[in-house]
């Protein structure tokens, strides 16, 4: 037999199925994976770009503060802070303002009140309304010796019926009344009613006075001091009550 000899001529023929192995071990065919990974990247890197390229834009558009606004943001900042500052700074003393002022302002609306608070009853000419009636003097004209009681009222405080002195009334035979300070008109003491002598007396100094008031020795310088009493009245009794001067022969109100 004659055995045959392969053709040199002629290639070998390769394994199909060592094909795709082989191109897989060698990488060319993977050229096309490596490909998409590339575009990808590509794709990652252009947004980045993008990305890049457009905060530029973005910060370009936002114009640096110039000096003087931020003087004039500064300064309108302190005026309205020197504003708020101020206007906490008035509330108390504001309030300090109203606390001393209110004593003044009452005291100015009241001043004129009368009878209010249940003190003395006094008119705007200063007559005082006195606790006793016409019919309650004796007809005779002792005199009767009457407290005159009156609303003090200063900056902070009102005082209704406090005792400012007292007064002698009595009745004239005409029936007209007669009022006096009960303060002697020599050096401030208090003239008493003598029953025994009917006349008035100052066991200070013994000044001496008539019915009527006029001075019976020479140690006072003048006569009691007579006070106004308000006409047409009725049963009523008002007095102007007053305080005078002593020591001197003139009728001084004080």
């Amino acid at each position: 037999m004659i055995d045959q000899v392969p053709d040199a001529d002629k290639p070998p023929e390769n394994d199909a199925s060592d094909s795709p192995s082989e191109t897989s071990s060698t990488g060319e065919p993977g050229g096309d994976a490596n490909e998409v990974v590339s575009e990808s990247d590509a794709s990652e890197s252009g947004g980045q770009e993008e990305t890049s390229d457009e905060n530029p834009e973005e910060l370009g558009s936002q114009e640096p503060e110039s000096a003087d606004e931020s003087a004039r943001r500064s300064f309108l900042t302190q005026v309205l802070a020197g504003t708020i500052g101020a206007v906490v700074g008035l509330v108390p003393v504001l309030s300090g303002l109203v606390f001393f002022l209110d004593p003044l302002i009452r005291g100015s609306e009241g001043a004129g009140a009368s009878g209010e608070g249940g003190g003395s009853t006094k008119d705007a000419e200063g007559f005082i309304k006195l606790p006793v009636t016409r019919s309650l003097l004796p007809a005779d004209g002792t005199p009767q010796q009457v407290t005159i009681e009156d609303d003090l009222v200063d900056a902070w405080n009102k005082f209704p019926k406090v005792p400012i002195g007292s007064v002698w009334l009595r009745r004239s035979e005409s029936g007209e009344v007669i009022a006096f300070n009960t303060v002697c008109p020599h050096l401030g003491c208090a003239v008493e009613f003598r029953g025994a002598k009917n006349d008035f007396y100052c066991p200070c100094h013994l000044s001496a006075f008539n019915l009527d008031g006029t001075k019976d020795n020479p140690i006072p310088p003048r006569d009691m001091d007579s006070l106004a009493v308000k006409p047409d009245t009725g049963e009523e009794i008002w007095v102007q009550y007053k305080n005078f001067r002593g020591g001197i022969s003139e009728k001084v109100e004080t």
